[in-house]
């Protein structure tokens, strides 16, 4: 077991106690699968660290009650379904999701709000300030350093490894783009002052890079 996946199982049980070893066991596998290289348990523990950044210094809207376990345990099963090319990796991450916390008794509400938050972060848009924490915690990578954005880059590259340079850097250029054109990359006030302006300043470099033909495949 690496460090990561004993957070993830560590995360696992604050939410359902232990005496689930078949849910802790697939979280492990899932995010282990070899074609990943940035989906992976690692990935997952730096959300939930953003995650909890961002609860411990956004305000909820107005008499809002948070339910922060909703958004960690979003957190925990919103890849686990991870097929670069699927286009129902969302929807299936929250079957599974919507299963497991069934199973230690979470009601319709609750279970709902977690399907909802996972969809999220299929679109990058939320409405509930639950899926709001989730996508920006998960988008978080966008406003590292250069160094932390480049290796995500080269991960999720290796993982569309089956697509060409050319198809990669049309659909790369695409998906800059439509990020680049909101007024605000993150949702939260917290991430926007944190991250905004670094993620902007690393997706304009990127996309300036693939659209003159030089991004090498990794």
């Amino acid at each position: 077991m690496t460090p990561a996946q004993d957070d993830v199982i560590a995360a696992w049980r604050d939410l359902a106690g232990s005496g689930h070893g078949d849910v802790e066991a697939l979280l492990v596998s899932r995010h282990a699968e070899a074609h990943r290289r940035y989906h992976t348990a690692e990935h997952v523990v730096w959300v939930l660290r953003h995650v909890d950044m961002i609860l411990a210094t956004e305000p909820a809207p107005g008499d809002h009650t948070v339910d922060a376990p909703a958004i960690r345990a979003g957190a925990l099963f919103h890849d686990i379904v991870y097929d670069p090319r699927s286009t129902t990796n969302e929807a299936d991450s929250a079957v599974i999701a919507v299963h497991a916390l069934r199973g230690i008794g979470w009601n319709s509400g609750r279970i709902e709000l977690l399907r909802n938050t996972i969809a999220a972060t299929a679109t990058h848009r939320a409405e509930s300030f639950e899926a709001q924490v989730l996508v920006d915690a998960d988008l978080a990578v966008l406003g590292g350093d250069p160094g932390s954005y480049a290796s995500y880059i080269a991960g999720v590259r290796f993982e569309y490894g089956f697509v060409d340079d050319a198809a990669w850097r049309a659909g790369r250029a695409t998906v800059l783009r439509s990020f680049l054109d909101r007024d605000r990359i993150f949702v939260t006030a917290t991430m926007s002052t944190t991250r905004g302006e670094q993620a902007r300043a690393n997706m304009t470099i990127e996309l300036a890079a693939l659209t003159a033909g030089i991004h090498e495949r990794c």
